[in-house]
């Protein structure tokens, strides 16, 4: 399902000024203690933010984290009836390996285990149809790609 035209042109907007508003704060913020890397993946959080609700999803939560449990949800939505937990691999170009395999055995165990905890919160857990997606994000040129995954791992 994709979003009105309406809906795609208030999205675009705001999606540009925040765009300018991030550069308008890294202008004045050029000896930020934060790590490029971070900020590269603090970026195509954000660019996959705006490229999922473009597809249709409705965000429910951005950067999810438990005080139980080490780590975040990237992205938390709703594609049709799917709750989805998204996670976000950005990279600045196409290197040796592609961004999604960052996504290995130990990172899909910590988003399972977040991901649990996010559900017993909700009030009818077992009647919600659940699955991980993964967006690549790779900023060659500046402008951003995107590579979605959806159901690209299970709970096992």
């Amino acid at each position: 399902m994709q979003l009105p035209r309406l809906a795609q042109g208030r999205l675009s907007i705001f999606e540009r000024t925040l765009g300018w508003l991030d550069h308008q704060a890294g202008r004045s913020s050029r000896s930020s203690n934060h790590p490029v890397h971070l900020m590269t993946g603090l970026r195509g959080e954000d660019a996959a933010y705006f490229h999922l609700r473009r597809l249709g999803y409705t965000i429910v939560a951005r950067r999810w984290s438990s005080p139980k449990l080490r780590g975040d949800l990237d992205l938390i939505g709703w594609d049709g009836e799917w709750l989805c937990f998204i996670e976000v691999k950005t990279r600045t170009s196409h290197g040796f390996q592609p961004a999604e395999a960052a996504v290995d055995r130990e990172k899909r165990g910590t988003l399972t285990r977040m991901a649990q905890e996010y559900i017993r919160q909700l009030e009818t857990p077992d009647q919600i149809p659940v699955r991980f997606d993964v967006v690549s994000v790779y900023f060659p040129c500046g402008l951003p790609e995107f590579h979605l995954f959806r159901s690209a791992f299970d709970w096992k």
